[in-house]
C-alpha cells in the first residue's frame, strides 16, 4: 500500500543528505537542537506561545502543528455536538445498518427479465438484475487504475467542484470526510468518447428489459439522462426522487452499494427524517447519510413500503419512477446510471412536465416548453402512444379530483368537514401527491 505524502511535505531525515536545502537551518538557535528536544521544549508553552513560535519560520510551524502538543493543551471536558457529530459520523461503521436486512424488506434479485415481463409486472417495483452488466466491455475493462491510465487528465464534475480524474482519485484514496465528495458527471460519454448502444465496438448498453426510452423522442434536446459515478466508501446520495418523474437503472462496475427505498403515493408519507414542502419542490433531511442512518434507520425499517438491498459488482438496480431512495457506497465504487421513461410511466412523465414546470430539470436553455415539445414529438413518432398517454393523463387528473372530493363532507350548517385526512387512497394507488 502506498504511503501518502505528509500534509506539510515533511520527509524522512535521511533525505536531507541529498537535498539542496533544509528549512530547519533557518530556525535560529532551534536548528542546533535535536528534533525530539524541540518537541519537548514546545510542551512547556501555553497555546498563545505555541502559536507565536510556530509563526516565526516554516520549520517551527511544522513542529508546532503536531496534534499531540495541542491535545496536551486542550485536554479536558469539552461538550459540543457541532464538533463531535461529524467525528462520530465519519467513524461509525455502516455494517449494522446495511446488513441483516429483514426478508420482508429485501429488494428482489433476478438473473434477468424480458421487456414484456418488465412492462407487465416490474415497472413499479425495485429489483436487482445479476446478469446483463457482466456482458459489457466496461465491466470487464474498467477499474480505478485503468481509468486513471486513460482518462487521468480529463476533468469531471464532483458535486461543487470540477477536477481532473487523477486529482479526484487522489482525494478519494486519502479522504476521511464525514460526507466524501461524489464524482457525478453527466457528460462522461462525450468526454471519454464512448460508444453506447448495441453496436459494434460499443462499451455498454441499457439492459434490454427496460425497452424503449420515450424521452428519446427529444433527440438532441432531451434532458440529462446518464452519469458516471465514482466514489469512496461512505459516499453516496441522500434521499431524493429522480428528475422529471423518470425511472432509472444503476449499474455497479466495481464495489458495492447499499440502497434503501420507499414508494411515493398518498398512502405513504416521505421516509422518516425527510420533510417535503407542500409542492414537493424542497426536500429537507439530515446533512449526511450517516446522520440519517444513526437517527432514523431503525424506524425506517419498520415503515410500510420500505425496500432495502445491496447491489454488488456486475449487477444493476432498477429505481421506479417516483420512489424515494438513499444510496451509499460500502466500498470504493465505479458505476453508471441512466434515467428513462418506460411506456408504463408515460402518463407520469406527461403529468410532471405539464403540472410542475418549475421543477423540470436537465433541459438545455433552448427548450422553453418541455411538455409541448414532448407531446408534439410523441405525436410524430408514436401517435398511438401519444393518444393513450394523454387519455391516461386525463384519467389520472380526474381520479385525483374525485379522490379529493371523497374526503370532503358537507356539514349540516353548510360548512365543510374533512374526514380522516390521511391521504388513505388505497394501497394500490401509486400516484404522487400533487
Amino acid at each position: 500500500m502506498m504511503v501518502p505524502v505528509h500534509p506539510l511535505d515533511v520527509k524522512p531525515l535521511g533525505n536531507a543528505y541529498t537535498a539542496d536545502e533544509n528549512i530547519k537551518n533557518k530556525a535560529g538557535t532551534f536548528a542546533l537542537l535535536p528534533d525530539e528536544l524541540i518537541t519537548q521544549t514546545m510542551e512547556w508553552l501555553d497555546p498563545l506561545g505555541l502559536m507565536q513560535l510556530g509563526c516565526t519560520c516554516k520549520a517551527l510551524y511544522a513542529f508546532s502543528r503536531q496534534e499531540d502538543l495541542w491535545k496536551l493543551l486542550l485536554l479536558g471536558n469539552l461538550f459540543s455536538d457541532s464538533l463531535h457529530q461529524p467525528f462520530l459520523c465519519a467513524h461509525t461503521s455502516l455494517e449494522p445498518y446495511t446488513h441483516n436486512i429483514p426478508s420482508a424488506n429485501a429488494i428482489t434479485r433476478l438473473s434477468d427479465l424480458s421487456a414484456k415481463d418488465f412492462a407487465e409486472n416490474w415497472a413499479d417495483k425495485p429489483f436487482v438484475l445479476t446478469e446483463p452488466v457482466r456482458e459489457w466491455p466496461v465491466y470487464q475493462q474498467w477499474s480505478t487504475s485503468t481509468l486513471l491510465e486513460k482518462y487521468g487528465e480529463i476533468v469531471f464534475r464532483a458535486e461543487a467542484v470540477e477536477w481532473p480524474l487523477k486529482v479526484y482519485v487522489d482525494y478519494m484514496m486519502k479522504n476521511s470526510d464525514e460526507s466524501p465528495l461524489y464524482l457525478f458527471d453527466h457528460s462522461f460519454v462525450e468526454k471519454m468518447d464512448l460508444k453506447v448502444g448495441k453496436y459494434e465496438k460499443s462499451q455498454y448498453w441499457p439492459p434490454d428489459c427496460f425497452g424503449e426510452d420515450l424521452f428519446d423522442v427529444f433527440q438532441h434536446q432531451r434532458p440529462d439522462r446518464r452519469w458516471l459515478i465514482i466514489g469512496p466508501e461512505r459516499s453516496g446520495s441522500t434521499f431524493h426522487k429522480d428528475p422529471n418523474a423518470t425511472s432509472a437503472w444503476n449499474a455497479v462496475l466495481s464495489g458495492s452499494k447499499y440502497w434503501i427505498m420507499f414508494p411515493s403515493n398518498p398512502s405513504n408519507p416521505p421516509p422518516p427524517g425527510v420533510y417535503v414542502s407542500e409542492d414537493h419542490s424542497e426536500v429537507t433531511s439530515p446533512l449526511s447519510i450517516t446522520e440519517w442512518l444513526i437517527g432514523f434507520h431503525s424506524e425506517a425499517r419498520k415503515t410500510r413500503g420500505c425496500r432495502e438491498g445491496i447491489c454488488n459488482e456486475g449487477e444493476v438496480l432498477h429505481v421506479p419512477s417516483g420512489w424515494w431512495h438513499l444510496v451509499v457506497n460500502l466500498s470504493p465504487s465505479i458505476a453508471i446510471t441512466q434515467n428513462f421513461v418506460p411506456r408504463a410511466h408515460l402518463a407520469k412523465a406527461l403529468a410532471f412536465l405539464k403540472e410542475k414546470p418549475e421543477q423540470v430539470s436537465g433541459f438545455k436553455s433552448d427548450v422553453k416548453e418541455p411538455y409541448d415539445l414532448f407531446v408534439s414529438r410523441l405525436k410524430k413518432e408514436h401517435p398511438d402512444l401519444q393518444r393513450e398517454g394523454l387519455m391516461e393523463l386525463e384519467s389520472l387528473r380526474g381520479g385525483k379530483k374525485r379522490k379529493w372530493e371523497e374526503l370532503i363532507r358537507s356539514t349540516g350548517d353548510g360548512g365543510v368537514r374533512i374526514s380522516g385526512f390521511s391521504f388513505g387512497f388505497g394501497d394500490g394507488d401509486e400516484e404522487e401527491v400533487p
